[in-house]
């Protein structure tokens, strides 16, 4: 008798063990589909933030784009450091500088200049696109920059006057004040 009222125990002991574990596995399962949902929350917040803020950098044209890959006219790409690689606008003033150092360097180098023709519009889905020409001395470039919706991350298309070294710069758009570039010497 005494083993079957030790053997119902542990049975029983041994059921609830095993229910508050299944509880707690659940609740800790719970906890991490809540943490992950609000991290998804804060990301597209401020995802936002930052695509209003480029959006209005564009509309006010002060701003960067700082990129971090570079892709050549025949779709190969490179990543490049973002300090030396950007398409920068402050009012009326432009600037293209590309300085890809690595085994697959192109042309490098800087053009500096007056900012003409600048066109913004807004797509269906919201991403934004913005056009204008870069006239420097002797150099000058037709530029081509999206904003991705829901976010800053961007691209730059530069297409040069004279030749069909097309571009693209990849990266992400920030306002002028905010920008961490280095500026090199122009062409």
């Amino acid at each position: 008798m005494k083993r079957i009222i030790t053997l119902i125990t542990l049975v029983l002991v041994s059921a609830s063990t095993l229910m508050y574990a299944q509880s707690s596995s659940e609740t800790r399962q719970a906890e991490r589909k809540a943490q992950r949902e609000a991290q998804k929350a804060r990301e597209k917040a401020e995802n936002e933030r930052n695509y209003a803020i480029a959006v209005q950098a564009l509309k006010e044209g002060k701003f960067v784009l700082e990129a971090d890959q570079l892709v050549f006219k025949r779709g190969r790409s490179a990543f490049v450091s973002s300090t030396t690689n950007f398409v920068l606008m402050d009012g009326e003033h432009a600037s293209v500088q590309i300085a890809a150092n690595n085994a697959l360097a192109g042309p490098n180098g800087t053009v500096d200049g007056s900012r003409k023709e600048m066109k913004i519009t807004t797509d269906k889905k919201g991403n934004v696109n913005c056009s204008f020409s870069v006239q420097g001395i002797g150099i000058s470039a037709q530029v081509y920059i999206t904003l991705t919706n829901g976010g800053n991350n961007a691209s730059a298309r530069i297409s040069p006057n004279f030749n069909s070294n097309t571009l693209t710069l990849n990266g992400v758009l920030v306002p002028l004040s905010q920008s961490n570039v280095y500026k090199g010497r122009a062409l």
